[in-house]
């Protein structure tokens, strides 16, 4: 599956009244919708162009055109003045949301040259091409009143800001059709007792349009069981090649991750998998044990390969670390661990799969005797974030009486800094936030989150709120 797929729906709209009354204005209205759909066209999507729609008529066939071509977003131009009842069978049809760009050929009208046009049916031909923001209100009522989702872009042709726009919506769009059309595998259990981990995967279907595979740990081992010396062996020289690989780390323990990396990466084939979210204890089965206790390298890998997986059976923060490897920020697990008052940052990490790509320097690997809180032995990875601007993402349980939306995303950007760290085998980062250590754990806790969340490089707050428009749950940013 391509993560950068998308469907784009893109039309005009105006009124076909006019056309008689003022030569040369479609065509001008045409060159300018062209413009249009070059700056969507060169942010890596496909374009359905469908025209000017300026009639019920067109309208009609521009939305049963939409369907046919199965867009997951469409592009409203408004080039001038449109009667609302042109824009409704084509939106009602279309049934994605709809993004209304009210933008104008140029910043303002050259009134000089205006006053100079030859009569007053000359003038208004022109004026109508500057007339994109007249019928956004009357477009604006009709969905109101007939439920339909909407969002604006609002500036003129040209301009920085309406590329930046439609590139970040359009980046939006991708994160949704990359959740749809990805399948994530549960494997194990919850650990006991963190209940706010615990959610609906039901929901989580219905909002983001996941599809949920319930995986048994018993044929992750006995894939492992039927793994071969040369693929064994080749993997261990990918661990070498991938990680800084620490000199106390043995060879059998290489071997134990080796094989159950292979193993994993033959699992995720065969379900499909587009990430994942496990945990298991073990009982005394001795294979079982020995997969999960050696599985961090192989799920450190699948999580540089856009794969990412969560611990702890953490579902939500799976779905966080999906979209975070969307965009194309990474996407890693993380907790708090300590707060450096003296610095004013905050200290952040997690046991398990780390994501190489947006590491600072290469991450190693070291041998740990015990997790913390946990049964376990093995390989583990140590690894920071890049020192720069980050983005924390954490979805949440929309626990409000009455809200209806079951989810919301709480965002926030800040910098991951550099300074000593806990080398104690885990990712581990210091990170600070414009309204201060403090500040943002005090923030962030209101807000009603599990205590994991997903780190990813880049301030990518735009793109996320646009995510929560589009998947028409709430977007929270504390800084």
């Amino acid at each position: 599956m391509s993560t950068n797929f998308l469907r784009v729906g893109l039309c005009g709209i105006g009124l076909d009244a006019y056309w008689p009354q003022f030569d040369g204005l479609k065509s001008r209205l045409e060159g300018y919708l062209n413009r249009v759909s070059a700056i969507v066209s060169g942010a890596g999507v496909e374009v359905v162009a469908l025209g000017l729609v300026d009639d019920l008529k067109s309208s009609r066939e521009a939305g049963r055109r939409c369907r046919r071509e199965e867009i997951d977003i469409l592009f409203l131009y408004v080039t001038t003045y449109a009667v609302s009842s042109t824009v409704l069978p084509l939106a009602q049809r279309a049934g994605v949301p709809v993004i209304v760009l009210n933008l104008q050929p140029q910043a303002a009208i050259d009134y000089e040259a205006f006053a100079k046009l030859p009569n007053r049916t000359a003038m208004t031909g022109h004026w109508l091409e500057y007339c994109s923001a007249c019928p956004v209100p009357e477009i604006a009522n009709l969905f109101a009143r007939a439920n339909l989702p909407f969002h604006q872009v609002t500036g003129y042709l040209g301009e920085d800001h309406i590329k930046n726009e439609i590139a970040s919506w359009l980046a939006a769009a991708k994160v949704q059709a990359t959740l749809r059309e990805s399948t994530l595998g549960l494997m194990g259990h919850y650990y006991s007792g963190m209940l706010d981990i615990y959610t609906d995967v039901t929901r989580i279907s219905a909002i983001f349009g996941t599809h949920i595979e319930m995986l048994e740990v018993d044929e992750l081992s006995a894939l492992r069981a039927t793994v071969d010396e040369i693929s064994l062996n080749d993997r261990i020289a990918e661990f070498h090649l991938k990680f800084a690989v620490q000199p106390d780390c043995s060879h059998a323990e290489l071997a134990r991750a080796a094989r159950t990396s292979v193993a994993l990466d033959r699992f995720v084939t065969a379900h499909d998998l587009h990430l994942m979210a496990y945990y298991y204890m073990g009982s005394g089965n001795q294979p079982n044990e020995d997969t999960m206790s050696s599985i961090i390298l192989g799920t450190s890998l699948l999580t540089s390969r856009h794969i990412p997986v969560a611990g702890e059976y953490e579902v939500k923060n799976a779905i966080a670390m999906k979209i975070m490897d969307a965009l194309g920020a990474g996407g890693s697990f993380t907790e708090y661990y300590a707060i450096d008052f003296a610095a004013d940052h905050v200290l952040m990490g997690h046991d398990g799969p780390g994501h190489n790509g947006i590491a600072e320097g290469q991450t190693k690997v070291r041998p740990l005797g015990v997790y913390h809180g946990k049964v376990g032995r093995g390989l583990s990875v140590e690894m920071s974030v890049k020192h720069g601007p980050v983005t924390l993402l954490s979805v949440v349980e929309d626990a409000r009486q009455g809200s209806g939306h079951g989810f919301k995303l709480l965002v926030a950007e800040g910098t991951s800094e550099p300074g000593p760290i806990l080398e104690i085998g885990n990712t581990n980062s210091r990170y600070s936030f414009s309204i201060g250590a403090r500040g943002f754990i005090e923030s962030w806790n209101e807000q009603g989150p599990a205590h994991h969340c997903a780190i990813g490089i880049g301030h990518r707050s735009a793109d996320l709120k646009k995510l929560a428009k589009l998947l028409g749950i709430p977007c929270i940013q504390i800084c």
